[in-house]
């Protein structure tokens, strides 16, 4: 008898830790990439909270040929904040409540995961937030959006060895990437896709190509249009890749692991021929190696979104780590 009761002891306090350690195990989030969870109440959407609220989230990405949104936004009321829509990476809850709020709690359903919180008295005070901390919370999905696609990638990798060699960089690329071209200082990747291709650039240039005290974007534009002229162009003769010149650039200033960094968004075409598209092109200073390190990212997809290929070369290029010398 005293047996049996040890026995069935033993099993209940298993059983409890189990669960307990179970509790505390958060769940895996899940969802297509750049897509937000937005958990409103319909009478909220259908006004100017949810205009304002697609107005900054849906708005068009910069540097692409055709319109698409910075995220795809799927909105729910807020009786249905539970099951599998908590497990989405980024949700926004947006209520009216008895004090103005905003929080960001990270895996508060799952992880990775970021649940912005906005409450406010009134619609004026919830646009208001909206309109104060858009920036941020666009920053912080994006950011979450790239280690995804980071995560993903590294499930399986092309061997790094060449590049390594060649670079003195460590780079995360997934397989599917394959080598177009190798040249002394130059190196090109890309992957075939259905209806186009993504292309991967990793080049080096002297320090002195990008004066930071004259025109930074016709220096980039010019260091750009140089190897396009070298390296890439379509089938016929004279079809060298250029930056397309009816849409000018957009230049951001940044620092990537303490080396500053200039990231070029456009457009590029084939110069007497009709193929174009969209492409990211990160320089970074790097007195190191003497050298300014180009990596570009450019897709050719007519038929296609560009969003998400786009995305996907930026999560390549943002793993790049420079070999101490």
């Amino acid at each position: 008898m005293k047996k049996a009761h040890f026995l069935f002891f033993f099993v209940s306090l298993l059983l409890f830790s189990c669960k307990n350690n179970n509790d505390q195990i958060p769940r895996k989030s899940s969802g297509k990439i750049n897509t937000i969870s937005v958990v409103i109440d319909d009478q909220l959407w259908n006004g100017d909270i949810g205009d304002t609220i697609r107005n900054k989230f849906a708005s068009p990405v910069i540097g692409l040929p055709q319109e698409e949104p910075l995220f795809n936004i799927n909105q729910y009321p807020t009786k249905l904040l539970e099951g599998f829509m908590t497990d989405t990476r980024a949700i926004i809850v947006v209520k009216k409540a008895a004090e103005n709020k905003f929080e960001i709690i990270k895996n508060q359903y799952a992880s990775p995961q970021n649940v912005i919180h906005i409450s406010g008295k009134t619609a004026s005070d919830i646009i208001a937030c909206i309109e104060k901390n858009s920036a941020q919370i666009i920053q912080i999905i994006k950011d979450g959006e790239i280690g995804e696609s980071q995560r993903i990638n590294e499930q399986s990798l092309i061997n790094p060895t060449v590049i390594a060699n060649k670079f003195q960089i460590e780079i995360k690329i997934p397989t599917g990437y394959s080598y177009v071209l190798q040249k002394s200082n130059f190196m090109w990747l890309k992957k075939e896709i259905i209806g186009g291709n993504n292309s991967l650039l990793i080049y080096q240039v002297p320090l002195n190509t990008i004066k930071k005290e004259g025109d930074l974007v016709s220096c980039i534009v010019k260091m750009r249009d140089s190897i396009g002229n070298m390296y890439i162009s379509g089938k016929e003769p004279d079809t060298n890749m250029l930056t397309e010149e009816a849409y000018a650039p957009y230049l951001f200033k940044s620092s990537h692991y303490g080396r500053e960094t200039f990231e070029t968004k456009g457009t590029w075409q084939l110069n007497n021929d009709f193929m174009s598209g969209p492409f990211i092109n990160y320089s970074i200073i790097d007195p190191d190696y003497n050298r300014i390190l180009v990596l570009e990212g450019f897709c050719y997809a007519p038929s296609k979104d560009k969003r998400d290929l786009m995305h996907e070369l930026e999560a390549i290029i943002k793993t790049v780590v420079i070999k101490k010398r």
